[in-house]
């Protein structure tokens, strides 16, 4: 094996200038491989990190309009859902997989603490809801069953918005303070938790701060969440509800999950005197086939970053089989000589094989360690930075790059190129026939 290596080194000290050359575009395609798989992985981590703390098997359905007319009534007509569809939704018709029902309503208020305010969404809800969206309470509590039974003037903040309350003017201190900040004026201390058991207005009434809540994007960090009954009777919503939330069992394929779609549907819009297969009567947020569209959207991102890297790499393949033939074409007279002297057909190409797979593997992990390298900037600059969408901050990539798995799977990649780039010289290099190769030049 020791004459196998200082044979190749030789082979490739005498072409210096050519052995660099190709590796350099060994090197390019792995370091493109990685970086792109990084950039993809950055892109579907933000892309999909709003919605990683949802649960999966939960149905939203809100009121839409119709589109088709029917039963004697025209298209265009408001869907409004009631207390009589959440009793549908909960009864044996969908028992085999319906679990716990909750609805909500809505209304939109100035909320406002002293003399800082913010417009946002107030939602009437139930202690459920903390369970189905995953709601993180960082200080105090969520709504309970006994602020829903006494219809109690209690909210539930979001962080962000907890802040704005706090006030506009107060300076970030950073890591020296997490979830500290200080009062420009002052200098003194504020914190988000000390609106807990604090009052503040919601309209003209006020309302006690019970908890301060995980600001989520995915799930709408405007929301102000108070107890169902508390807003249904103060805002006078009768019986309509703007929205029904359900967990679910038992839907494990999107098959199942559109014929349950179609079931419940159907069922509604009849109730609504609406066309049964009329999809714009009633909307239906299923999270569990958002989660299966996300899951392919990122197989087919990730497949088409692997094409895409792996023809880059398949330019530095060329190259090293090319560099293999030339190098068979320059020492056939060696072969020859190899070849009279006893040596067998498998050795010759073995030393061929051997050149091809150390060049391959050598300028492939070179790329693959610059590639890693670029993948961590990439995570120190661009992945810490943000764009505003709706004057909401989204980040532009989450963790950009490429873990073991990945690496040995490039390795794997590198050791068949490397392989298959050196086959073809190899068997030419064995077919060689002495006596022909003795009158080479």
């Amino acid at each position: 094996m020791r004459d196998v290596f200082t044979e190749i080194w030789e082979s490739i000290r005498r072409n210096k200038l050519r052995t660099c050359l190709t590796g350099f575009a060994v090197s390019w395609g792995i370091f493109m491989l990685i970086v792109l798989l990084g950039a993809g992985n950055g892109l579907m981590n933000a892309f999909l990190i709003g919605g990683e703390g949802i649960s999966t098997n939960v149905m939203q359905v809100g009121g839409g309009r119709t589109s088709k007319p029917y039963d004697g009534l025209e298209e265009g007509r408001a869907i409004e859902l009631d207390d009589r569809d959440v009793a549908l939704t909960g009864s044996d018709l969908f028992s085999a997989h319906v679990d716990q029902v909750i609805s909500s309503v809505s209304t939109s208020e100035t909320v406002s603490y002293g003399r800082k305010y913010f417009s946002g969404s107030i939602e009437g809800n139930f202690p459920a809801r903390q369970q189905m969206d995953k709601i993180e309470i960082l200080y105090g509590r969520f709504l309970n069953e006994k602020d829903i039974r006494d219809r109690r003037k209690v909210v539930v903040l979001p962080q962000d918005q907890a802040e704005t309350l706090l006030g506009n003017d107060i300076r970030d201190t950073g890591a020296r303070f997490p979830g500290v900040k200080l009062d420009a004026n002052s200098g003194k201390k504020v914190h988000v938790q000390d609106l807990v058991g604090k009052y503040i207005k919601i309209g003209s009434i006020s309302y006690r701060v019970v908890g301060i809540a995980k600001s989520n994007d995915a799930t709408n960090s405007n929301t102000v969440y108070a107890p169902y009954t508390t807003i249904r009777t103060i805002y006078a919503k009768g019986r309509t509800v703007d929205d029904i939330t359900f967990t679910f069992h038992g839907l494990n394929s999107e098959k199942e999950n559109e014929a349950f779609e179609e079931q419940y549907r159907t069922a509604v819009n009849l109730r609504h005197r609406a066309a049964p297969d009329d999809t714009r009567a009633v909307w239906i947020w299923n999270r569990f086939m958002q989660n299966l569209q996300m899951n392919k959207g990122r197989n087919i991102l990730s497949t088409a970053l692997w094409v895409i890297g792996l023809f880059t790499l398949l330019g530095g393949i060329v190259g090293v089989s090319n560099i293999m033939l030339i190098t068979v074409k320059e020492r056939t007279h060696e072969f020859g000589i190899r070849k009279a002297i006893g040596a067998n057909p498998w050795s010759v190409m073995k030393l061929i094989l051997a050149e091809s797979v150390t060049i391959t593997a050598f300028f492939g992990y070179v790329g693959m360690l610059l590639g890693m390298i670029a993948c961590q900037v990439l995570d120190k600059t661009v992945g810490q930075s943000s764009v505003s969408i709706m004057d909401t901050q989204v980040a532009m990539f989450v963790n950009p790059t490429v873990g073991l798995d990945v690496a040995v799977e490039a390795t794997l990649v590198l050791i068949i190129a490397g392989t298959l780039a050196g086959l073809f010289p190899a068997r030419k290099a064995a077919q060689v026939r002495p006596i022909e190769a003795l009158r080479a030049e």
